[in-house]
């Protein structure tokens, strides 16, 4: 019998499958809870799990006491106990850059659109009116773009923001060195200066809400909030009402506190926000990429050696 690989959800890309092919692939179906996810473990008994939706804590990793390895679909792994998997020496790896492009343009989408006010222009118009006479947008050329995180997505995202003519600013207490056209500081420097922030940092226990009334009372007033992260660095409550005062101008928001979101919320009402349902890295190319990604993570360490 072949060594078993569950996949927490419904598919995985062709290219993925093939590099997996000395393996049985499990898919646990598009919103495995924690009682579906224990269950096949128990019952398939994996060496390696691929994290697409759904959290994995000890439990799950209880139920498989031969898992090796927990390979994440995408870059995020919050929803991973990391914690748990070390004290039974479980490898929990990122596919790290896979999706970078697709979420540097996703971000440029919500800046671009917080910017000039697409959303609201556009049901404007569909409502019958013309609003050329009275409307402004927010030009970028000159402004300052500041990026709380500074990895592959953000280096893409700040490329971008050098075209636009813009001054670019990046927070990351993990680099040392940045780019031509990209300038270390601190958080406070950035959030005072910048008329556009956006997230590029993982959820830890010491960012949650990160981003709530202190720091938007810190913020450039007219600032544009930009979020392609994780929803809980931000307290949305205090966004709420730093949005409807115009301390803040527009967010542009593709995750949220709690997901999904099926039912409108007060964020729904306002008409500075433009939201996506946490698709900024799901594109046909990045669904490629994060699948083999994930594979070749398994396989490095199930056989042991460093896969390019």
């Amino acid at each position: 019998m072949k060594p078993v690989v569950i996949v927490t959800g419904a598919d995985l890309a062709p290219q993925a499958v093939d590099l997996l092919k000395d393996f049985d692939l499990v898919y646990a179906g598009k919103t495995p809870d924690e009682d579906c996810l224990a269950g096949l473990c128990r019952q398939h008994q994996p060496v390696a799990l691929i994290v697409r939706y759904g959290k994995v804590g000890a439990r799950i990793m209880d139920a498989a006491p031969g898992l090796k390895v927990i390979a994440k679909h995408g870059v995020g792994i919050d929803t991973i106990d990391v914690k748990a998997a070390a004290e039974r020496g479980i490898a929990v790896k990122p596919a790290t850059g896979a999706n970078a492009a697709a979420v540097a343009e996703h971000t440029w989408a919500l800046i671009l659109a917080c910017a000039k006010s697409v959303p609201t222009l556009n049901r404007r118009m569909m409502e019958g009116h013309w609003d050329k006479p009275t409307h402004k947008s927010l030009e970028l050329a000159g402004r300052t773009l500041g990026l709380v995180g500074f990895g592959a997505i953000g280096e893409r995202v700040a490329q971008a923001g050098n075209a636009f003519g813009m001054n670019v600013l990046a927070y990351d207490p993990f680099r040392k060195v940045a780019p031509a056209g990209v300038t270390l500081c601190s958080l406070d420097e950035l959030v005072a200066a910048a008329d556009v922030v956006s997230l590029h940092c993982p959820l830890t226990p010491e960012n949650r809400n990160l981003f709530g009334r202190e720091m938007f009372a810190r913020m450039r007033p007219g600032a544009i909030l930009v979020n392609t992260a994780r929803g809980g660095l931000i307290d949305e409550n205090a966004l709420i009402d730093a949005l409807r005062s115009g301390k803040i101008r527009a967010a542009g928001l593709d995750c949220f506190a709690q997901e999904p979101v099926t039912t409108p919320g007060p964020l729904n009402a306002l008409d500075n926000v433009v939201c996506s349902p946490h698709i900024g890295g799901v594109t046909a190319d990045a669904y490629v990429n994060m699948g083999t990604a994930a594979a070749r993570n398994i396989l490095s360490v199930l056989s042991g050696v460093t896969c390019h």
